[in-house]
């Protein structure tokens, strides 16, 4: 069991997938696994609706805004430069950082509604890059099917949820990504996400 010592490194681990897909679960544990083993660990939600920009994005999410696409990932993406000094300060502190959706949401959901995901990319390259992406794969049908109420616009419409599938597959195959089969059971995600972890600890 590794404690935690003045020289331990910053992490920045980043979990992807459809809703649904078990982010949040599987965050929360990796959290209390780290804290467990003595190292301390930060949980970011995004969008993080709280903040000036976050609130544009839950309206428009929620109809209240005529925002395109591009617009949207647009706004995505600066609510994630709006974390970004909190970030960079706590990789410095060696703290591990656990982000339920990061960068590779804007490029998956992006190119799903026909975005360049090369623009999308360039358009981040200034934020904290992850040095672990852990793409929790599930199909629509079963995001669908784990949320039957108060579901967003993207929520509801499992033609564009394949196509986000699609590209967070073909983002998983960079080296720094971990694709795991999200259908499996927690206990069995949740082991394979730590060990992917303490790996690069």
């Amino acid at each position: 069991m590794r404690a935690l010592t003045p020289s331990a490194k910053g992490l920045l681990i980043a979990f992807e997938g459809l809703d649904q897909s078990g982010k949040q679960t599987q965050a929360e544990r990796l959290k209390a696994a780290l804290e467990a083993r003595g190292r301390r660990a930060v949980l970011l939600d995004f969008p993080a609706y709280e903040t000036p920009i976050g609130k544009e994005i839950g309206a428009g999410l929620q109809g209240q805004r005529a925002y395109g696409p591009d617009t949207m990932q647009l706004l995505y993406v600066a609510n994630r430069y709006e974390k970004k000094p909190q970030i960079e300060g706590l990789l410095a502190e060696g703290v591990v950082v656990i982000c339920d959706r990061y960068l590779a949401s804007s490029v998956a959901y992006g190119e799903a509604h026909g975005l360049d995901g090369a623009w999308l990319r360039d358009a981040q390259k200034y934020l904290p890059p992850p040095d672990l992406t852990i793409l929790l794969d599930i199909a629509p049908e079963t995001a669908a099917g784990r949320k039957t109420s108060n579901r967003d616009k993207y929520e509801r419409d499992l033609a564009l949820l394949s196509r986000v599938r699609e590209s967070y597959r073909r983002q998983a195959e960079a080296s720094n990504w971990l694709r795991l089969d999200g259908e499996r059971p927690k206990d069995a995600v949740a082991g394979d996400v730590l060990n992917a972890v303490t790996d690069r600890l």
